[in-house]
């Protein structure tokens, strides 16, 4: 028996204290492994970073697991096990669809926008406090991988003999303190298993990042949630403002991601810094996230998004700002149908790894400069992307970030769409239309698009 977490983590320290030399890096599973990890970070003089993953349970007893995601966009389903059960696509799809709403949640709220650290060649620990069925654990060896990690040792104080056999097919090495006949269930080998909260979640972190407060950052004037109403629906959404901002981009989000989106997170952190406000709202309230027919609804997402354009255009910290869309996904076709609507008062729109091709007959009708950035390994939408701007009635640019997928989880290359994101806003934003000081509330709206700024790379029609 362990007396909690802390004491387990500070007995698999004897099993680790080899691995000093390498200078690793522990990588801890919130919330549970966060304590497990911090006496070992702390026992071996290592830097703490969590990586979050989240379970896959299933539906009549969300504690069995049948499938795991982590960060970076890595899922497992244990297929059998799925087909066993009798769960529908479905009810898969809308389990899916909540735990990764609930995984962005928690790398906003743990990482904020802090870079994760760079472990590409490192020595890692992964530390949990147990394993069950061990799949968020693979889950989480696998987004290790993808982000280069040199050697993966899994640390953790008990766990199931399958789940270890698993693991050790996948990772360098287990070190598990104990490993009973019969593994009835974590928490019983600790004589306190309390749950751990985020507060405690986030206390500890601190004390390995104390310079890396919640505090945001001096040139951000404002930071405040804003709701936007439309036909009875309450959305919700994340203004920041720089000091004198240049304009404001509407992040548009698509395939059920939210304004907790890490990588919306990180673009928008990106144009901040370049003085230019966001705005990531979700188009989808909670009630409506588990349906994917509304997750493809482009003219239900465009309307939605309209509105929130138009709450932009009349709040008076917004008013005035030259504005563009930002999407993603099915969020690109969202924003590109809103922005064809005449009276648009869109300047420029940025759609990274986008369907632009679900807004269809819509094309033709879009007038903002659009840049469409796609990745060299994503060849099937990177070949939408291209038949879809043959349609587009707006200067446009193609923009293909060598070695990217589709989610751009790999070293760097969500840098390059920041950056090439802030180029395009910065251009087309506050360089062409009517200033901000006679710009119009979207009732009245401007209509067409500014016009490429010379010395721009060649763009189409």
């Amino acid at each position: 028996m362990f007396e909690d977490r802390q004491d387990a983590g500070r007995q698999l320290v004897e099993s680790l204290t080899a691995l000093r030399d390498e200078r690793p890096v522990v990588v801890a599973l919130p919330r549970g492994g966060v304590p497990v990890g911090a006496e070992i970070a702390r026992a071996l003089g290592a830097p703490l970073e969590i990586l979050i993953v989240r379970k896959l349970g299933a539906p009549t007893n969300p504690e069995f697991a049948v499938g795991a995601i982590a960060e970076d966009g890595i899922t497992l389903i244990d297929s059998a096990t799925v087909r066993q059960i009798g769960i529908p696509r479905g009810e898969l799809d809308r389990i899916l669809l909540r735990e990764r709403r609930e995984l962005e949640r928690r790398v906003a709220l743990f990482r904020g926008d802090r870079s994760a650290v760079d472990i590409r060649g490192r020595t890692v620990i992964l530390a949990d406090d147990g394993l069950a069925t061990g799949l968020s654990d693979l889950a989480a060896v696998h987004a290790l991988r993808a982000r280069g990690a040199g050697r993966i040792v899994v640390a953790v104080p008990v766990g199931s003999r399958e789940a270890i056999a698993a693991l050790r097919e996948v990772a360098d090495e287990v070190v598990c303190h104990t490993i009973p006949r019969e593994l009835m269930g974590v928490g019983g080998w600790y004589r306190n298993f309390d749950q751990v909260s985020d507060d405690a979640v986030r206390a500890i972190l601190a004390t390995f990042r104390p310079t890396q407060a919640a505090a945001a950052p001096a040139d951000v004037g404002q930071r405040r949630e804003i709701h936007v109403d439309d036909a009875g629906v309450r959305l919700t959404g994340d203004l920041v403002i720089p000091e004198a901002p240049q304009g404001l981009v509407i992040f548009a989000h698509g395939s059920g991601s939210s304004r907790m989106s890490p990588r919306n997170r990180k673009v928008a952190e990106r144009l901040n810094a370049a003085g230019l406000a966001t705005l990531l709202i979700d188009l989808l309230a909670t009630h409506e996230e588990g349906r994917r027919d509304l997750v493809f609804d482009i003219p239900l997402l465009a309307r939605r998004l309209v509105a929130a354009t138009g709450w932009a255009t009349r709040d008076p910290a917004t008013h005035g700002l030259p504005l563009g869309y930002f999407g993603a996904s099915t969020g690109a076709a969202a924003a590109l149908w809103a922005a064809a609507d005449a009276e648009a008062p869109i300047r420029a729109i940025v759609s990274r790894g986008g369907r632009p091709d679900l807004a269809g007959p819509m094309l033709a009708s879009v007038r903002a400069p659009t840049l469409l950035i796609v990745g060299s390994l994503d060849a099937q939408v990177g070949e939408l992307n291209r038949a879809a701007a043959e349609r587009l009635g707006a200067p446009h640019r193609i923009e293909v970030v060598p070695g990217a997928g589709h989610l751009f989880e790999e070293p760097g290359t969500l840098a390059v769409v920041a950056d090439a994101a802030a180029r395009w806003f910065g251009t087309h934003l506050p360089a062409s239309g009517p200033s901000a000081a006679t710009a119009r509330p979207m009732a009245t709206g401007d209509t067409g698009g500014p016009n490429p700024v010379p010395g721009d790379p060649p763009t189409s029609r």
